[in-house]
């Protein structure tokens, strides 16, 4: 097993550098100079083409990015064009935000797309198991944003049960750092659950059409039990696989809930890094993003191993 997680790890440590270096490729076809923005108003082309020169924007692409890979295999990423600070330091105090935020996210994905996939199996072609099955189908269409705007104006606006904006962090206690972190931990996270639902409730759809299930419950046991003990591991498997595709789709989703709760995490800063043509945090938070990615898959490739015998073999 760790031999094959090896070989994963392996496998994915080329997206560390391919994926910084489309990043440099679309900043260079982007329009706009990061040397204009930073000579401030009126400049002049003294001005723009110093800046240029001290920041080596006059290189060509693939020597500046042999330069910024090299410079990460010592630990430095570098330092923000805009506010003169490293870049790591900045990632570093922004990054518990995003990270709390896909937890919650991820955590209220899979409890409700689990327990939702249950009770529809246990209430099999019923109209319970129509509503579960309608219900996911209309989260999958609904946009994040827009359910993250209705959320704060009913939620925080109209009730004032939670915060409208902001982030508290863990150290200031549990409920204020859970409290900001709800309506868009949910907004973020229905679309995933959504997903969890169908594919669970088809995954075990399935397998209670297996002999091994049919003969469980030909014995007299209920169907709790054969859903419990019989066909959720196996029904996992193909859920497992799908997991590490949603944590990137939540890293994503997360840059414009943050816009929209006014919350000081990654997604902001990308945002923020992308007006100002601020490569170097850019190119930090590709890095971080792909490593969370790559993180994310090789666990679930080990728990992937877990509920599959074959892959242990």
């Amino acid at each position: 097993m760790l031999r094959y997680a090896g070989r994963r790890l392996l496998a994915a440590i080329p997206l560390l550098f391919v994926v910084p270096l489309l990043v440099f490729a679309l900043i260079e076809l982007a329009p706009g100079d990061p040397a204009v923005i930073l000579a401030g108003d009126e400049p002049t082309p003294e001005r723009v083409e110093a800046i240029r020169e001290e920041l080596n924007l006059n290189d060509p692409v693939l020597l500046r990015y042999l330069m910024w890979i090299g410079d990460v295999v010592r630990g430095d990423l570098g330092t923000s064009f805009l506010s003169d600070q490293t870049v790591t330091e900045l990632l570093t105090r922004r990054m518990a935000t995003t990270l709390s935020l896909v937890l919650v996210a991820m955590i209220f994905a899979i409890v409700l797309g689990a327990t939702l996939a249950l009770v529809a199996t246990l209430r099999s072609g019923g109209i319970v198991d129509r509503i579960v099955n309608g219900f996911a189908s209309i989260s999958i269409a609904i946009p994040g944003f827009w359910f993250g705007l209705v959320l704060a104006s009913v939620f925080a606006v109209g009730l004032q049960m939670f915060p409208a904006f902001g982030y508290q962090p863990l150290s200031d206690g549990f409920w204020p750092w859970l409290s900001h972190l709800i309506l868009p931990g949910i907004a973020l996270g229905l679309l995933p659950a959504a997903e969890v639902t169908l594919q669970l409730r088809s995954a075990l759809g399935q397998v209670m059409k297996t002999d091994y299930v049919l003969n469980a419950e030909a014995r007299g046991l209920s169907r709790a039990s054969v859903v419990f003990k019989h066909s959720l591991k196996n029904a996992c498997i193909p859920v497992i696989t799908v997991l590490g595709f949603r944590v990137a789709e939540v890293l994503a989703g997360s840059v414009t809930i943050e816009m929209i709760y006014n919350m000081p995490g990654l997604g902001r800063t990308a945002v923020e890094a992308v007006q100002g043509r601020d490569v170097p945090v850019l190119l930090g938070f590709v890095l971080f993003s792909t490593t969370i990615v790559v993180l994310v898959n090789l666990i679930v490739d080990i728990s992937y191993g877990y509920f599959n015998p074959k892959v242990r073999s």
